[in-house]
């Protein structure tokens, strides 16, 4: 029987949309309370957004090399397969599929029920319904589809940007404002390299879901050429985006007002346009995370079918089953939705947020370094693209990964080890799929 494979449908403004609209969701609305009250003061907040910012470039200018040499459906998950073996290839989409993807369907969906709550007037007994009905609702989006889904991103994307961009304008013009606001760069109370570490930890929660894209490379007409320009075009608008609003909010607002609101956005709103700010600014939100939700579920359906098609999952055959009516495997998105709806009755949304990061950037870090590891094994292999200044930029990168693990294993130890339990439980996993399959270690 001939073996179904993805079709390539994802276009270049697809793919874009996906790091612009999964990146920009939740955190330029809200984690300016955690940046400020981290960083103790606007300097040391806007620096923790800047090098925040330069992580994630140089990040993406590193990751789009070995993603243009395997740009295969699963992202992450190849890379570090071709890399470091199979079994750290499968901890990777393991992790993926039962934390990461889960953990921030829920988180996002949480928000988006927070948000819509507060507009609507609703009890705080909503919350978790509502969240619930929209993880459920667009998930069935994308089982229609690619084609429905991302046209739900690129529309999502162009709409959120609307209300981010009004408040922009409108904050650096604001009366009383101006650069004095941004200073001091520090405070005594907070000292300043646990301050730095933490207020940079909030802000990688903002800047995630880039990397997500590689999971679509697939699908993608040509990903040599393409896959570069989306991630780094898609992440210098993105850096732009949250610079200019930060500087917004801070010609509104001192870093002190920040730091003690949950809804910084709509406070900064409420002075900017008094009366109707602050329910314009819950409608831009919901628009952006739902657009941030929506991004996650495209890619992350991919995970499931990526890792059966490989034999490394128990029931691999339902999990690798392309639906004929919409080519898209699904079975992958009904067991994440199962993971994220227990998550979403948990409430928790900044311990999400922290355990989503901690995770994916031990994986993310690994795979900068599998970038120098290729160039000396696999010097002749074909490069579509190479990253620019050779090894500064990868340095860059796997400096400011390790400083990202390490720090979250001194400041929350805690959620560290839930993040590090749950992903060694995938090495059973794999080795009872080895066992039952007979996989490989590598690719013979």
């Amino acid at each position: 029987m001939e073996k179904k494979e993805l079709k390539k449908e994802v276009s270049g403004l697809t793919a874009l949309t996906v790091v612009v609209g999964t990146v920009i969701g939740a955190g330029i609305f809200f984690k300016p309370t955690a940046v400020y009250g981290a960083s103790g003061a606007p300097g040391l907040g806007l620096l923790a957004w800047f090098v925040a910012g330069i992580i994630t470039i140089a990040g993406g200018l590193t990751v789009a090399e070995i993603g243009t040499i395997y740009p295969q459906t699963g992202g992450m998950m190849i890379y570090l397969e071709k890399v470091y073996g199979r079994w750290v290839g499968f901890l990777v989409g393991w992790a993926q599929m039962i934390i990461y993807y889960p953990a921030n369907i829920a988180a996002l969906t949480i928000i988006f029920a927070t948000q819509f709550s507060s507009l609507f007037a609703l009890s705080d007994s909503t919350i978790v319904p509502v969240a619930i009905a929209t993880a459920i609702f667009l998930m069935g989006i994308n089982f229609l589809g690619t084609k429905y889904s991302g046209r739900i991103q690129t529309v999502a994307t162009i709409l959120k940007l609307i209300p981010i961009l009004v408040i922009i304008v409108a904050g650096l013009l604001y009366p009383g404002g101006g650069a004095v606001r941004l200073v001091p760069f520090s405070v005594e109370s907070h000292p300043v390299l646990t301050s730095f570490g933490s207020a940079l930890m909030a802000t990688l929660f903002a800047y995630d879901g880039w990397i997500n894209v590689g999971t679509l490379a697939g699908e993608m007409k040509k990903p040599g050429k393409m896959l570069p320009k989306v991630i780094i075009g898609g992440l210098s608008i993105v850096m732009a985006v949250y610079l200019l609003i930060n500087v917004a909010y801070l010609f509104v607002l001192d870093s002190n007002q920040l730091a003690g609101t949950d809804t910084p956005a709509a406070l900064a709103a409420s002075y900017l346009f008094e009366g109707i700010g602050g329910k314009l600014v819950t409608i831009g939100i919901l628009i952006s995370v739902f657009g941030g939700i929506n991004g996650y579920i495209l890619s992350g359906l991919r995970i499931p079918y990526a890792l059966a098609t490989q034999k490394m999952l128990p029931f691999s055959h339902w999990f690798a089953k392309i639906n004929p009516k919409t080519n898209l495997p699904i079975n992958g998105g009904i067991l994440m939705l199962g993971i994220a709806l227990l998550m979403i009755l948990t409430g928790q949304f900044n311990q999400l947020t922290d355990l989503i990061v901690f995770v994916i950037w031990i994986f993310i870090t690994l795979t900068f370094i599998g970038v120098l590891i290729l160039r000396k094994t696999e010097p002749d292999i074909e490069r579509p693209y190479k990253v620019p200044f050779y090894p500064i930029i990868p340095l860059i990168a796997i400096i400011g990964g390790l400083y990202i693990v390490f720090n979250t294993l001194i400041v929350q130890p805690q959620n560290a080890f839930i993040g590090i339990f749950f992903t060694l439980i995938g090495i059973p996993v794999y080795l009872y799929c080895k066992k039952k399959y007979g996989v490989p270690e590598k690719d013979q």
